[in-house]
């Protein structure tokens, strides 16, 4: 294979002389370079490097996708992969003219074949050992890499999901947005959908109070549920809403609990996400239903009996932006429901 960095810096100059003026690309070069490049982050406690504005990044994650797309850097995307969903309905059409990958996991030669100037990611499950490729591979590439700072304050020892020794709050969401307008130098757009993002969830708080309320919080899988832990983006939307998480005495991000256990703590509504992927049983909220209402157990619970479902997005059970959506669609599910105040 041909050494990446070379090839990126042809690419790049390649694409920045079609259409436009050389004089004027270099003139907008050398004023990013003089305005704060090279630019250098601490992102997990990893120094990185960006040597200038990125133009040939791939985002391994939906959520990380999803920011790019959100601070209007589709032009300097060549792939995404691994959703779990849908793309949010405002980033449809920039998303539609950004490569996939893969659905799931690319390979790590296929994410080479893209020449990228930047990889990010929201898990070290995708970027770590076992995943996609390293940070560390991938620094030998001369290619900087960004990981979601929001995995970075996780325990990710063993084969689970990790946890949490503090609550995640929603201010490390902001913090990744703002990391990576700056990376790509347009801060000021980082800025503006943090404060969108600020009013979206202040205006979600207000539409209920659900004190005294309790919910679990059901990701995927039906023979070993994963269900919420106290401390991770269900616990953000928990906390908004004043909501009682049954599960709320494990610090394990989503930890497999059996049917009996969760028949015991009967909370009164079920969160369910509403993936589209197809890698694990019971994806869809469709599928969790239909489970819950014939499994001998599961329907003798109050909540599968009075059919108090929420369904959410995966993205939404994750931590990213779609987290604050989160926030929104189960306050108007709580409404509807008639539970709170």
């Amino acid at each position: 294979m041909r050494p990446v960095v070379p090839a990126l810096v042809c690419t790049t100059l390649l694409l920045a002389g079609c259409g436009s003026d050389p004089a004027d690309d270099a003139a907008a070069s050398a004023a990013a370079v003089a305005d704060g490049y090279p630019l250098t982050i601490d992102n997990c406690g990893r120094e990185v490097v960006v040597e200038a504005p990125p133009q040939r990044a791939v985002s391994l994650n939906q959520g990380s996708t999803e920011i790019l797309l959100s601070l209007g850097l589709a032009d300097r995307m060549v792939g995404t992969a691994t959703w779990t969903d849908p793309v949010r309905a405002n980033l449809a059409a920039a998303n539609a003219t950004v490569a996939r990958l893969a659905d799931q996991a690319p390979s790590f030669e296929r994410v080479l074949e893209t020449e990228p100037d930047l990889v990010t990611a929201s898990f070290e499950s995708t970027l770590g050992e076992g995943g996609v490729t390293t940070r560390d591979e991938l620094e030998k590439l001369g290619v900087p890499s960004y990981l979601s700072p929001a995995e970075c304050e996780k325990d990710n020892d063993g084969d689970d999901d990790g946890a949490r020794a503090e609550p995640l709050a929603i201010e490390t969401v902001y913090a990744e947005v703002t990391d990576l307008a700056r990376v790509f130098g347009v801060p000021e757009k980082g800025e503006e959908l943090v404060a969108e993002l600020r009013t979206s969830l202040a205006e979600s708080r207000a539409l209920v109070d659900a004190r005294g309320v309790t919910a679990m919080f059901w990701f995927a899988n039906a023979e070993s549920p994963y269900l919420a832990g106290c401390c991770g983006a269900p616990g953000i939307i928990s906390a908004a809403l004043a909501l009682e998480n049954v599960f709320d005495d494990t610090r394990a991000e989503w930890p497999q609990v059996n049917w009996e256990t969760v028949a015991d703590r009967d909370p009164d509504v079920l969160v369910l996400g509403d993936l589209t992927r197809k890698s694990q049983t019971a994806e869809t909220a469709a599928a969790k239903i239909a489970f819950l209402e014939s499994h001998p157990v599961t329907r003798e619970m109050s909540a599968v009996k009075h059919r108090r479902y929420i369904a959410v997005s995966g993205a939404e059970m994750n931590p990213s932006i779609r987290t604050v959506d989160g926030v929104r669609n189960v306050a108007e599910g709580l409404r509807e429901l008639g539970l709170g105040r």
